[in-house]
């Protein structure tokens, strides 16, 4: 698994950088008995700023158009039937992936097929496990259709995560493990699956965008 940096990550690594050195070399100035300690901390905080940023490059075989594989890193938190009133107007299987600050937050396509709705909606910071944050958190909202199934994919801001960034565009083609887009510092990504659909995960279960299988469509 090769280890990359997003794109995403490239002017917030940089000012922080920046910011970390002019700090550094202020403290040796005026405060020098401080520098090693804080030096220290500088780069442990850096660190932690790069790992949020990585992107690992997944090659993944896809030989079953049948299967749903997660769209992001994380834990499943939910798993549950409940009515869809965005898009679908009807009752579907919901799937939750719960991202922490710790887990890649690179968002992935779970099938190939057409992008056929996109929307952004504001909303407010709630913390992603709470139940209305699927609702009324800042969310974007993309619609997949395959071969099999329309499938739904909603990331959803956080308490924490105070940006989402899609890159899908209405009535493109995309394609298993595509990058769907991003979300900073904590989050969550719903999947609505059809009624019938079989879950390949269970509640507590850990996930990789674009490795494991989340779903069998029938």
């Amino acid at each position: 698994m090769l280890l990359r940096i997003h794109k995403e990550g490239t002017i917030m690594l940089i000012v922080t950088a920046l910011i970390l050195i002019a700090l550094n070399v202020t403290i040796h100035q005026f405060l020098p008995i401080a520098f090693w300690p804080v030096l220290v901390l500088s780069v442990a905080f850096f660190i932690i700023i790069l790992q949020f940023f990585r992107n690992p490059l997944r090659q993944v075989e896809v030989t079953d158009n049948h299967l749903v594989y997660a769209p992001a890193d994380g834990r499943v938190c939910v798993i549950e039937e409940v009515y869809e009133p965005e898009y679908f107007k009807e009752k579907r299987l919901q799937v939750s992936i719960f991202m922490s600050p710790l887990n890649v937050h690179v968002n992935l396509y779970p099938f190939s097929g057409i992008v056929n709705y996109v929307r952004y909606h504001k909303g407010k910071y709630l913390v992603a496990w709470h139940p209305k944050s699927s609702t009324e958190n800042e969310r974007s909202t993309v619609v997949l259709k395959g071969p099999k199934a329309e499938v739904l994919i909603r990331q959803i801001a956080g308490a924490v995560a105070r940006r989402i960034v899609t890159y899908s565009k209405e009535g493109e083609q995309v394609h298993q493990n595509g990058e769907l887009g991003f979300i900073k510092f904590g989050s969550r990504v719903n999947l609505y699956l059809p009624l019938g659909t079989k879950i390949n995960a269970k509640i507590g279960d850990i996930v990789h965008g674009g490795v494991n299988v989340i779903a069998t469509l029938s």
